[in-house]
């Protein structure tokens, strides 16, 4: 969000949060999915079912000790560009997010099936990691180590920011987006799969899906379901590629 000066005025804020504070339970709707953006405004809200994928690159703090400036945006730039052209490429896309070195999406999935195409999402990321890894190898720069989380459930959907200064995001709120971060957050690390999926995401997959993964403890976030699921006409061109 580009900012735009406004001078702050400490007695219109107080206004504004008491206005927020007063509005109606009512004004926060259950669906079963997630609507249009469009849909919202500063006073409503949608509390809807939905996919969240997380994609996190592993020792970030690696990379920006081993190389300058000029070769960590171009890293970066790969990165974020093909994961967020992936992340945008399915039908049920509602939003796509960057936060520094991690980029995620949510997805309107009130069927199944829906499911289903968000997982294959999450492989084709698994395999993208592989050519992206290519192509910075033909660079002389070393490969980079992600990590990918997937979880399903609902979400609280608002339009938060400061109302007529045109600086607003929506947000997505609830356990199904903090899961999605920290299966990302733990997946892909040593030994670790990349892919790691929620309990959630998991049970609404179909049968052939839930083949790929096995379940496993980890610590902290309990039982998990793991895979190193790649997408084959994506690794078929690499190795031609290789």
């Amino acid at each position: 969000m580009d900012g735009n000066y406004k001078e702050f005025s400490y007695i219109q804020s107080s206004r504004r949060i008491q206005e927020i504070l007063d509005q109606p339970a009512g004004a926060f709707e259950e669906v079963d999915g997630l609507p249009a953006r469009d849909k919202l405004t500063f006073t409503n809200g949608f509390y809807g079912t939905c996919s969240a994928l997380f994609i996190d690159i592993r020792d970030s703090s690696g990379l920006v000790a081993k190389y300058k400036r000029p070769t960590l945006a171009k890293i970066y730039r790969a990165f974020i560009s093909e994961m967020v052209a992936l992340l945008n490429s399915d039908l049920y896309v509602r939003e796509v997010n960057i936060v520094g070195d991690c980029v995620w999406a949510v997805y309107n999935t009130p069927l199944r099936s829906h499911i289903d195409d968000v997982f294959s999402i999450g492989a084709k990321a698994n395999s993208l990691a592989r050519l992206l890894n290519y192509h910075l190898a033909r660079k002389g720069l070393d490969p980079l180590r992600m990590g990918i989380g997937m979880e399903w459930g609902r979400a609280l959907m608002i339009k938060a920011g400061y109302n007529g200064s045109g600086i607003n995001e929506v947000i997505y709120m609830g356990d199904v987006v903090n899961a999605a971060a920290h299966l990302a957050h733990e997946s892909g690390r040593a030994w670790r799969d990349p892919i790691y999926v929620g309990d959630g995401f998991q049970g609404n997959l179909n049968e052939e899906n839930r083949a790929f993964l096995s379940s496993q403890y980890v610590q902290g976030l309990g039982t998990v379901h793991t895979g190193n699921v790649i997408n084959t006409s994506m690794d078929d061109y690499i190795d031609r590629l290789e």
